[in-house]
């Protein structure tokens, strides 16, 4: 017999070595690996030597679930999931520590009084998880505590039970003990997460699964287990601000553009029914540098206001700074402006920020952008009641933009009386009671438009 040998997974990325290296050649991670070894195989043989039979299924015959969903209870996590949970998935939910990742689910378990919810706690004692659910609110009776971290005991717990859905708290402290790894490891990571799938498939009961992050802020070993999953969730936002973003990363039953806004209090979770109002709350008016910008976060129209910051650099090479806005599309806006404008910010900082700690990932936030930098350069405030809709091209050209009819009637119902949004997307709207739609083919135009 063969005499099996060691290897060395990377705790980052999952790229397997046959020896130690110091550094991950996939991911770039230093002092990542871990010593794992092979698990003997179980070779089972068949009576007679007859393999079983395993009989393919027509498409059409197989029975289309018309009612496979059921509400979480809480409204902003079923916008993200896309109409509420599917029975039988397997959800990932990622964070950063103390973002709020257990609040939110137990929040969930406590709107769900009608479910049977066993609530797996690998990282706190059952003391402490009453403690944070008598502060969100009254226990009930429906929700059943195990602190367990043996694989196995929890899959019989769950077999012998049959709840209607399991929150797991978290992946990375489970362990099977068929495995000589450590918990939290690759191996042990990838094999929790294959069981515990197939449970919630052989059963049809979903089970959420709480991940940790890496330094980086990406889930501990995606790589390794996203592909397992219906749905990647990431908990985010920053410590210093109160709001909270359900963002999805990846689902089969929905869409991954939907985000969900919550506002941290001490009594838990608030979710935000109305965000725009949310982030226009402390903008400052008649201060040059900040423009409003409307931007589609799924279905969903936001108003938010984003700053910019120029001043004279002090050093030979200018910085440029970007928070919640990407760092090389600015510097292509900087670029356009210079090259389409005649506005040269070579010998100035540059600092740029989305106020609210959301970030805008969408191109139709570039007008909004522009027009804030070329306001604090020349110190010259934009019109407050002014929304700047539009995405700039390289020929300094602003391009037609998705949904305009919603970010409009969102700047409407809060009171905004001009809207600037490209000259194609101005031709096809209707004028709206109270605002007015101006349109604009060029950079230069719109900023002649806002600052003039």
């Amino acid at each position: 017999m063969a005499k099996p040998t060691t290897k060395y997974v990377c705790q980052s990325c999952g790229y397997v070595s046959p020896r130690w290296t110091g550094k991950c050649p996939n991911c770039d991670g230093w002092n990542s690996f871990v010593e794992e070894a092979p698990t003997p195989l179980k070779v089972v043989r068949k009576s007679g030597g007859v393999a079983s039979k395993v009989g393919a299924v027509s498409l059409k015959d197989v029975d289309a679930l018309t009612d496979v969903r059921f509400p979480s209870g809480v409204g902003e996590v079923d916008r993200v999931l896309g109409g509420g949970i599917v029975a039988g998935s397997v959800i990932l939910l990622g964070g950063d520590p103390g973002i709020g990742k257990s609040t939110l689910m137990m929040q969930v378990a406590l709107h769900l009084k009608n479910k049977v919810i066993l609530y797996v706690t690998g990282e706190e004692s059952p003391k402490q998880v009453k403690l944070r659910a008598e502060r969100l609110g009254r226990p009930t009776d429906n929700i059943q505590l195990l602190a367990e971290t043996n694989l196995e005991s929890i899959t019989d717990v769950i077999e012998s039970g049959s709840p209607d859905i399991v929150i797991v708290d978290s992946i990375q402290t489970l362990y099977n003990p068929n495995l000589e790894s450590a918990p939290g490891s690759v191996g042990q990571v990838r094999e929790s997460t294959a069981m515990l799938t197939r449970i919630a498939k052989t059963k049809n009961i979903p089970i959420i699964l709480i991940g940790h992050v890496t330094k980086e802020g990406a889930i501990a070993g995606p790589r390794v287990i996203e592909h397992m999953v219906d749905a990647v969730l990431q908990f985010e936002g920053e410590k210093h601000y109160a709001y909270r973003i359900l963002r999805g990363i990846k689902n089969r039953f929905g869409s991954t553009n939907e985000i969900g806004i919550f506002e941290m209090h001490d009594t838990g979770l608030r979710e935000v029914v109305n965000p725009s109002e949310v982030f226009l709350s402390e903008r400052s008016y008649g201060a040059s540098g900040a423009t409003i910008v409307a931007s589609m976060e799924g279905t969903r129209p936001i108003l938010i206001e984003v700053q910019a910051l120029v001043s004279t650099s002090s050093y030979g090479m200018p910085q440029r700074t970007a928070t919640g806005f990407d760092l090389r599309r600015l510097q292509m806006l900087l670029a356009v402006l210079e090259k389409r404008v005649g506005i040269n910010t070579g010998a100035h900082d540059v600092f740029v920020n989305v106020a609210g700690g959301i970030r805008i990932d969408e191109p139709a936030a570039d007008l909004g952008i522009a027009s804030s930098i070329v306001s604090s350069l020349r110190d010259v405030p934009v019109d407050s009641q002014t929304v700047a809709i539009g995405e700039v091209g390289l020929g300094g050209e602003i391009r037609t933009i998705a949904f305009c009819d919603k970010r409009v009637q969102e700047a409407a119902k809060l009171g905004f009386k001009t809207v600037i949004v490209p000259a194609s997307n101005a031709k096809k709207m209707r004028s709206s009671a109270g605002i007015t739609i101006v349109g604009v083919e060029t950079v230069q135009e719109a900023i002649k438009r806002l600052l003039d």
